[in-house]
């Protein structure tokens, strides 16, 4: 009776006593990790695959296996990652500047517009094997005569709506720090920008060495609102490129609905690439590495109460990322034989080669603040904070190596790429960083809701760890050995390797199940259907109260 008591209603959680706020960004968390498990699924499937092509529901069908391969980032990064990072934000920005959030009403509109839109970049792949693999990538998406037209139309409306959604963040966010309300109410524009671009860290830096008193004591913006000031940044321009790229493939898909044909030659292959890419690069290089930094500071001061080691030197190092971030794309086309050397030299190899320095101080800086404060106990999340930096430091090497123009030779378009990079950083990196976030907002978005069981977690911790590294290291070793990414190996090739990596993606979605498990038997299922009724003021703007629980801080022994 127990069990099936928690199954109903959670430990001790109230959805009705909830602010809009809360209600609005705990609907974002439980749509991302549906959508993580969707994508956890599907990247399984592919795993799988790859050991025994016919084991359904692939069944050795190659438009199904590459549909999945379509749409598997879009529903893992979009659907999943900019939903729990955009909520999560919106939800701490205020806390953060004691300020109330601009708009819940638009906060609410931003998690539609990203679930609308995945759904429907999701039913394009599934219904009309929409399988580019490229995603908005030229000239393929428009190829008519390979690829289903109202597919193709589905899948860039739906990539369309998930823009729509991050531009309203961008506009939600950017108009609450420069509200002149609270603690800012007598802070001039020119001091939030100085201060959201960490300019003023640098100056301080500067007046150091000098001799010269600091530029200021107390700047405008704490460190994580200036890591998500600049990471907004890179997802105004990343959203504006997808966007504007979308729009273009649409446009030659409509056309071809209308009878018309126009040459997709008419578009300079190589300016589309650059242009996409430089765009594309900004999620990865830009706004994860950005947003993760901040996120870490956060974190390793809510977990110790102290002040974060070298604050302006992470400030700083937040303003060199400005840099670093709009000039690596062509890491990406290293082996794209049009692409100028020199392009390839400076901004592939030479500026990709800052990314160490500027991840690694984040990394250095947020051990040391933790280690200045020990002894700690080592709650659920420091360990998932923990996780966080080592997948980091294991991914950001990894893609340093492959950015190399004489080691690209051999890695590039090889399951290296994909695995010891991509997913490494986003599965062990990334999440693990974001698990942290969750157990940390846990108490303030829930209003101090006791957590099923701690065993459940510990287990979706050490699944997560060793499936998401286990994972990348096999799909890189197989890299290593030849194998090809965006390719459907039949014949089992690769086969140890593959058998492997289909473990650890097992592992993955157990850890997943037993999260997933964890969260609603806390809240219920009363609660989870509370979650999503409406609550007062959800269109309320200037309305909300920043701060709906206090921040547990005290994490030491």
């Amino acid at each position: 009776m127990s069990l099936m008591k928690n199954l109903m209603e959670g430990t001790n959680f109230n959805p009705s006593s909830l602010t809009a706020l809360q209600k609005i960004t705990l609907r974002a968390v439980v749509m991302s990790f549906l959508f993580y498990g969707l994508a956890s699924i599907e990247g399984t499937l592919m795993r799988i695959a790859l050991v025994n092509p016919n084991i359904p529901p692939i069944n050795g069908s190659p438009e199904h296996f590459f549909s999945i391969m379509t749409v598997h980032p879009i529903i893992g990064i979009f659907g999943s990652t900019y939903q729990l990072v955009f909520a999560a934000f919106m939800f701490l920005i205020p806390y953060l500047t004691k300020k109330p959030l601009y708009s819940v009403g638009l906060a609410n509109f931003v998690w539609i517009m990203i679930t609308i839109g995945s759904a429907l970049a999701w039913i394009a792949a599934f219904i009309w094997h929409y399988a580019p693999l490229y995603t908005l990538y030229w000239p393929l998406p428009a190829d008519v005569d390979q690829f289903s037209t109202i597919g193709g139309i589905v899948f860039i409306v739906g990539i369309a709506l998930i823009m729509i959604g991050t531009l309203a963040f961008i506009y939600n966010i950017y108009a609450t720090i420069f509200a002149r309300v609270g603690v800012h109410a007598n802070k001039t524009t020119k001091e939030l920008l100085i201060s959201g671009f960490g300019i003023d860290g640098l100056l301080n830096l500067i007046h150091k060495l000098m001799g010269k008193p600091p530029y200021t004591k107390e700047p405008a913006l704490s460190l994580p609102v200036v890591a998500i000031f600049r990471g907004t940044v890179d997802t105004f321009l990343d959203a504006l490129v997808i966007l504007g790229a979308g729009v273009l493939v649409l446009v030659y898909l409509l056309a071809d609905t209308a009878g018309l044909h126009w040459d997709v030659h008419a578009i300079d292959a190589l300016l589309y690439k650059n242009f996409f890419w430089w765009g594309l690069d900004l999620v990865a290089d830009g706004l994860v590495l950005i947003y993760v930094a901040g996120s870490w500071y956060l974190l390793a001061t809510i977990i110790t109460g102290q002040k974060l080691f070298m604050e302006n030197v992470a400030r700083a190092a937040l303003l060199l990322e400005l840099v670093v971030s709009w000039m690596v794309w062509s890491h990406h086309l290293l082996s794209d034989q049009g692409q100028p050397e020199m392009m390839k030299l400076i901004s592939g190899e030479m500026v990709t080669a800052f990314e160490l320095l500027t991840q690694g101080l984040a990394l250095f800086i947020t051990l040391v603040t933790l280690w200045k404060a020990r002894p700690l106990k080592m709650t659920m999340e420091l360990k998932y904070l923990l996780g966080g930096l080592v997948g980091f430091g294991l991914a950001v090497p990894a893609g340093i190596i492959q950015a190399d123009m004489g080691l690209n030779r051999v890695l590039h378009n090889t399951q290296w790429i994909i695995g010891a990079h991509v997913h490494v950083a986003i599965l062990v990196g990334l999440y693990m960083t974001l698990y942290s976030v969750v157990y940390v907002l846990w108490p303030m978005l829930t209003n101090n809701t006791k957590l099923y069981s701690s065993k459940l977690a510990n287990a979706h911790f050490w699944l997560h760890l060793i499936g998401g590294i286990g994972m990348g290291a096999f799909m890189g070793m197989a890299g290593l050995e030849g194998m090809l990414r965006r390719h459907f190996y039949m014949d089992g090739e690769y086969q140890t390797f593959m058998i492997l990596a289909a473990v650890c993606a097992v592992m993955l979605v157990t850890a997943w199940v037993l999260f997933m498990i964890n969260i609603v038997m806390s809240i219920g299922i009363k609660g989870l259907i509370g979650i999503f009724l409406p609550a007062e003021d959800e269109t309320a703007t200037y309305g909300i109260d920043p701060q709906p629980a206090v921040v547990v801080t005290q994490k030491k022994k």
